[in-house]
């Protein structure tokens, strides 16, 4: 566990941190070409409420689009403004070249994922996957080739938009939280764990709708306007915005014709746009509140929207339990030389290991000493069903090690895992800018406010989930259980924390989700989702609400396509993304590997963009759990 100035340490102090807006040079210095270079500080440049993007991150560019908290207040009403933080990956074209595609909008889910965080971790993946397949300056490329800028943004109250949902006064409050909850452990770690997890979680989601949803002298609190409904007005004006920063690009070297294409036409611009996870409910509400402006959309690991928004969050994991069972049949498969918690009795065997191991440490911990990089720790029930989870949504990459995990406790020696825990505890010191800020500001709050965004966001989303009394919710918790004993436990704390919860969305559309669209969704379902399932035909639902879409199924397990990486997925996306043209229904995508053994074709017999796009979906596999993490925070997907 470390303790590091933000400023210092996490987006690195500068002088003078200078700024390149594209196509002016500012008055300040040129950026240093160093390593801070990375640590670009969206504190030096100034919200607009037109795009103006400076260059930031070496190759990104980013802009802060300003827009009003309250998109449908009374326009002679006075009101605040939101600083959306906006990054974008430039397109391998000029905007004038004929095959320019635009922009491709992206989101990582949660709800509370910042788009920036994800950009810098795929947004080159993503571009090389809805571009054409060729190289753009090779002579034979056709004019029908599309390449896209991509975009991403943090929605409102996340990470580098502003202002921020703030639960904590600052970095240091929010993280000793967040070690007192794993202490406390998950419901059912103990006979007193509910009622200590119901009254913290009542402390919480009081304590920050105070925060986040009330101001001082009356005016707009951001609380009130976080909801989706907004977000998804926000993703129009960054199409909107974008579009407009296209058509001035245009010069008088630019052809009649394409400068004509460019035009910038007010309420004429579609999006493109590319959501997972709680992306699907943002990707679904855009939809149904804006059917006319979608030109291509692609929702991944589908939401059940009416659940979502009015239900009790009972429709997730049906397939959970199916997914802990195939992690026991691939270790068997895949024997003692790739799958260290093997047992050559079978799978069932492996399964009653399991069970066994689970059972002995809920009524003995394991104590492990301390070592010379971390503190002593002990080793919970909780700690492995956190654990475990990580395999159901994500079984190719962390199959290995929950294997390994496992059989490390089962023999006894904790030190492997309580080095994998010490790996997510880091402490973020208070600056001397919270000091000058004031508590519950943007400048006390620098490491990731992802937890906090989510509470408020799905509390306001689902404005039913927090009525609900002790008794009732025990019986909800109960029922959560009997459908899956793997995740059961933890996903009732999503609802748990918004028990409690008193702020109400401002602005909340309040459907249908459907749609009439001017043109067809793509939906992708694994056959296996721990939290988005394709059994109870979620995705084939969704789909039908907005005639002409359709559902590719890919045969796989995890959480969103990206766990399990397809070339035929990614072929599908890619031609979607290029021509428009859905595959046809009931496709079934086949993926490239399976847990434990590396079972797909040998590179050497792809293609050479084949290869690309074998290693783009590599890169998009290694950021589905970059939002999840290790430690239980209030929920989300």
């Amino acid at each position: 566990m470390s303790c590091y100035s933000p400023m210092e340490q996490k987006t690195g102090r500068l002088d003078q941190p200078s700024v390149s807006r594209e196509g002016v040079t500012t008055s300040r210095p040129i950026w240093r070409s160093t390593a801070l270079e990375r640590k670009f500080s969206w504190h030096v440049i100034e919200a607009s409420p037109e795009l103006v993007y400076y260059q930031c991150y070496e190759d990104y560019r980013c802009a802060k689009l300003q827009v009003p908290m309250d998109w449908w207040r009374n326009s002679s009403q006075p009101g605040k403004n939101i600083s959306i933080a906006v990054i974008r990956l430039p397109a391998r074209v000029s905007v004038t070249d004929p095959r320019y595609g635009g922009a491709v909008l992206t989101n990582p889910g949660g709800p509370g994922g910042s788009g920036v965080a994800q950009m810098l971790r795929n947004g080159r993946a993503t571009q090389i996957i809805v571009d054409a397949e060729m190289n753009p300056n090779t002579t034979s490329v056709g004019s029908e080739a599309r390449y896209h800028d991509i975009i991403s943004f943090d929605p409102r109250g996340i990470a580098h938009t502003t202002p921020g949902i703030h639960c904590f006064p600052d970095s240091l409050a929010r993280s000793t939280w967040t070690l007192q909850n794993e202490a406390l452990g998950l419901l059912g770690s103990s006979e007193d764990s509910f009622h200590r997890n119901w009254y913290r979680s009542r402390a919480l989601a009081e304590g920050c709708s105070v925060a986040t949803g009330t101001t001082e002298d009356g005016s707009e609190a951001i609380g009130e306007h976080a909801n989706t409904s907004p977000v998804a007005r926000d993703m129009l004006e960054i199409i909107e915005r974008h579009a407009e920063w296209v058509s001035k690009q245009v010069s008088s070297e630019t052809s009649p014709g394409v400068a004509e294409r460019l035009r910038y036409i007010k309420g004429e611009p579609k999006i493109k746009y590319w959501g997972n996870s709680y992306g699907t409910i943002i990707g679904q509400t855009f939809a149904s509140m804006f059917p006319d402006r979608i030109d291509r959309m692609v929702l991944d690991g589908v939401c059940n929207a009416h659940d979502y928004f009015f239900g009790s969050w009972f429709s997730n994991l049906s397939d959970a339990d199916l997914i802990l069972e195939r992690f026991f049949l691939y270790c068997y498969s895949a024997g003692p030389e790739n799958c260290s918690f093997y047992s050559a009795s079978g799978a069932a065997a492996i399964k009653q290991n399991y069970k066994d191991l689970l059972s002995h440490i809920f009524e003995h911990p394991m104590v492990v000493p301390s070592s010379r990089t971390r503190g002593p720790d002990v080793i919970t029930w909780s700690d492995v069903k956190s654990m475990v989870r990580l395999g159901m949504y994500q079984p190719l990459i962390y199959s290995p090690m929950v294997a390994d995990l496992l059989t490390s406790i089962s023999s006894g020696n904790g030190s492997l895992f309580a080095d994998f825990k010490a790996m997510s505890n880091t402490f973020t010191c208070p600056g001397d800018e919270c000091t000058s800020a004031g508590p519950f500001s943007d400048e006390c709050n620098q490491d990731d406010n992802g937890a906090d965004a989510t509470l408020a966001i799905l509390c306001t989303d689902g404005p039913g989930l927090g009525d609900i009394d002790e008794e009732s919710f025990q019986e909800y918790w109960h029922a959560l259980q009997q459908q899956s004993q793997v995740l059961g436990d933890w996903w009732a704390h999503t609802r748990l924390g918004c028990v409690g919860w008193k702020t109400k969305a401002k602005n909340r559309f309040e459907g249908p989700f459907a749609g009439n669209l001017s043109h067809p969704i793509l939906f992708i379902g694994n056959t296996l989702d721990p939290v988005t399932p394709l059994a109870k035909q979620v995705a084939k639902e969704m789909a039908h609400n907005f005639p002409g879409s359709i559902v590719l199924q890919q045969d796989s397990e995890g959480h969103t396509s990206w766990s399990s990486p397809s070339l035929c997925t990614a072929k599908a996306t890619r031609h979607y993304f290029q021509s428009g043209l859905l595959p046809p229904p009931n496709t079934i995508c086949e993926t490239d590997h399976k847990p434990f053994i590396n079972t797909s074709s040998p590179l050497a017999l792809l293609t050479l963009e084949d290869k690309e796009l074998v290693e783009a979906m590599k890169v998009m596999e290694d950021t589905v759990l970059q939002n999840i993490g290790f430690k239980r925070t209030s929920g989300g997907f």
